[in-house]
């Protein structure tokens, strides 16, 4: 028997159509977010920044399809304290971790960027180095909002390029010793990529390269050597010792061949970019999905490191530990098809701990108030970005020191009780003339700010 259905519920169901398909098209997917940080690496040691002596080819093509910043900066000049400045979006007169000590761990009480979008429905992964809290302490990445996480929580362990062991979720599992953990942190983030989920994603994919201790794969090194003149670099307490590949106290092992290593070292991290980012193209996700590849600090001058032969810190004054240009002048390159104009470079002034806001504003959430950091969502679709009136760090290695940008002027303090220098990065990238003699308009309103640029931490008492 035929059944003939009433024409009233036929135009029903098209009304209901049109208004699901309405509300569909209003509440556009929520985009993906990967950000790819690499352990030292400075200003210079990328291809599109200047370096000569190897190439990046994938990250150079990253930001020959997006943006390129030229005035970005990491959250210090050390490892934990950036990456907590990322995580919370607070600078390091703010955040709770400002140095680098052992058992460092964000507190209970510290939001992060994961939390805000697990909470908001995303899937979080934390890969590779995270230093800012171990599997008994309240920083652990899944108390931090991290759903998923393997590599190195210590920054101590995450010395070591090969490791007998790493952790998943917090618990240790076992590695092969001659499994490169880089190698292992690509995989595992295309794993994560390729899960059969519906839900937006963020991954923070942490590299632990170029940091010593300098050893990579034979075959990437091969290519390399006898390319550069090489130096040995002995560590004869690490010698002498020969204990477990996870010994924290040894510092940094042999390396016969620095320069080739180092070389090698970065262009395997740059090819394993580019698979992410072809992984990403091939399963249709390009175009959904920001991509950011940046670096916690300066370059380092340990383990053979040698960032003179290099010209690592590209021309600005400083390395690691430094809070000059070279300490904290970082590369950040975004891409994401479609919504960032291809071959952008930009010289707005941005840093760490404004990846927070701006990451809860493309994912369409509200930012916590009390952040650091402004959304730079505008800066990225290459519009107009109103600027940071004050960037601020402090370090605490050498004595308390002090940097401040504002607008072209950038101020260092090396010691509590020395003065400002002064120098105007548009005419003095290098930061070779200090000019607070002549400018002292200029100092007195960057100490009008300092007055109130910082809380008081007591782990981190100024001194």
């Amino acid at each position: 028997m035929k059944v003939r259905r009433s024409p009233w519920l036929t135009v029903a169901a098209a009304v209901l159509c049109l208004l699901a398909g309405g509300r569909q098209e209003a509440q556009a997917p929520r985009p993906n977010f990967i950000i790819i940080q690499a352990d030292d690496l400075g200003y210079g040691d990328l291809s599109v920044n200047g370096q000569s002596r190897f190439q990046t080819p994938s990250i150079d093509r990253l930001a020959q399809g997006g943006i390129r910043f030229t005035n970005y900066y990491a959250g210090s000049t050390v490892c934990a304290p950036s990456r907590g400045a990322l995580m919370t979006g607070l600078h390091t007169g703010h955040t709770w971790i400002r140095g680098n000590v052992a058992g460092n761990s964000l507190r209970e009480e510290d939001r992060t960027i994961a939390t805000v979008l697990r909470d908001a429905g995303y899937r979080t992964a934390l890969i590779g180095k995270w230093g800012l809290g171990e599997s008994e302490s309240p920083g652990r990445p899944d108390r931090k909002g991290f759903e998923y996480s393997f590599g190195y929580l210590s920054q101590t362990h995450a010395h070591r390029q090969f490791t007998d062991h790493l952790y998943r979720n917090a618990q240790r599992v076992a590695a092969g010793p001659n499994e490169y953990s880089n190698d292992l942190f690509t995989r595992e983030t295309m794993a994560f990529i390729e899960k059969a989920d519906n839900r937006p994603f963020f991954v923070y994919l942490n590299y632990t390269v170029p940091h010593a201790e300098l050893r990579v794969p034979d075959d990437s090194i091969e290519p390399f050597k006898g390319k550069f003149p090489e130096t040995p670099f002995v560590n004869a307490a690490a010698d002498a010792r020969q204990s477990g590949p996870d010994e924290p106290s040894l510092g940094y092992r042999s390396q016969p061949a620095p320069h080739a290593a180092f070389a090698a070292m970065i262009t395997r991290m740059d090819r394993d970019v580019g698979r992410i980012v072809d992984l990403l193209r091939a399963r249709g996700m390009a175009e959904r999905t920001l991509v950011t590849f940046t670096s916690d600090n300066g370059p380092h001058k340990e383990g053979g490191a040698d960032p003179e032969f290099f010209n690592s810190s590209g021309g600005f004054r400083g390395i690691k530990r430094d809070l000059y240009e070279g300490g904290i002048r970082v590369p950040m390159i975004a891409s994401w098809p479609g919504t960032i104009p291809a071959g952008r470079v930009s010289d707005y002034a941005a840093a760490h701990w404004d990846w927070f806001p701006t990451l809860t504003e493309l994912a369409g959430l509200p930012a916590p108030k009390g952040l650091d950091g402004v959304s730079i969502a505008r800066a990225l679709r290459g519009s107009p970005q109103p600027a940071h009136e004050f960037m601020y760090w402090e370090f605490h290695e050498r004595g308390f020191q002090q940097a401040v940008r504002m607008g072209d002027w950038k101020a260092v303090r090396l010691a509590k009780d020395k003065p400002l220098e002064l120098y105007n990065l548009a005419t003095d990238r290098a930061e070779t003339t200090n000019v607070a003699s002549k400018e002292a308009a200029i100092v007195e309103r960057i100490e009008k700010y300092l007055a109130t640029a910082r809380t008081d931490s007591p782990g981190w008492p100024v001194k």
